[in-house]
Parts: structure tokens; C-alpha cells; sequence
């Protein structure tokens, strides 16, 4: 196992966390036929947003929030697909990843999900 440290390992670690997603029961479909996701312009965002995030580059220029409220006004994005995302996503560290990165990654993301979860259940109140 290696340690998470460049933009290469994000790229396979996104890549291989995407893989799973479109193939997953639980919210595959989000991706797939409510987002209808143009992979070519997510993953490179994606790459982008985790750079960000675990090396401080900034090369992440976007709302995370923003987008998802629209999707969350189509179809409820809750707890459990929020609970998934993050089992897919640590489990595809886990797998691949190993040291201080690979932890912040996994603690970054339930940071992510929790708040995500929290304003897609408020949205659906208001």
C-alpha cells in the first residue's frame, strides 16, 4: 500500500471511488439518471476539489452545496445515501491508501457528509 500524496494518486483513488458509485444500488442512480453526470467534466473537478482539500493547492473552484440542491429538490438525498457515499469512499481509501492523507481523507469526508446530509434534509423542510 502506498501513501496518498499527488495528484496521480487522487485521480486513481476518485477514479476508482466513481467506479464503484455507478455500479452502486444506492446511489448510482443519483449519478446516473438524476444528475445525469457528464463524467468528463465531474472527474476532473473531483480531482480538483480533493487536491484541494488534502494538499491546499486550490485548484478547486466551485460550490459543492450549490450543486447538490437542485438533485436534492428531484430526488431526496438522506442520510443512508449519504451514509453509503462515505462507505464507498472509505472503504476505496482503505483499499488503496495508506498513512496521514489516506486519514484525512476518510475524516474530511464525514465532515462532507454529515454537513451535506443536515442541509438536503433543511432544504426539504423549507
Amino acid at each position: 500500500m502506498k501513501k496518498l500524496e499527488s495528484r496521480e494518486d487522487i485521480e486513481h483513488l476518485v477514479n476508482s471511488f466513481y467506479a464503484k458509485v455507478v455500479k452502486d444500488e444506492t446511489i448510482g442512480f443519483f449519478f446516473t439518471d438524476v444528475a445525469k453526470v457528464d463524467w468528463n467534466k465531474h472527474l476532473p473537478k473531483m480531482y480538483s476539489f480533493w487536491e484541494s482539500i488534502l494538499f491546499g493547492q486550490m485548484s478547486y473552484k466551485g460550490n459543492p452545496m450549490g450543486v447538490h440542491f437542485p438533485i436534492n429538490e428531484i430526488q431526496a438525498m438522506e442520510q443512508q445515501h449519504f451514509d453509503r457515499w462515505l462507505k464507498l469512499w472509505s472503504t476505496t481509501i482503505e483499499e488503496n491508501f495508506v498513512g496521514e492523507n489516506a486519514d484525512m481523507a476518510i475524516y474530511k469526508s464525514e465532515n462532507i457528509a454529515k454537513l451535506m446530509a443536515f442541509k438536503m434534509e433543511l432544504a426539504r423542510r423549507l
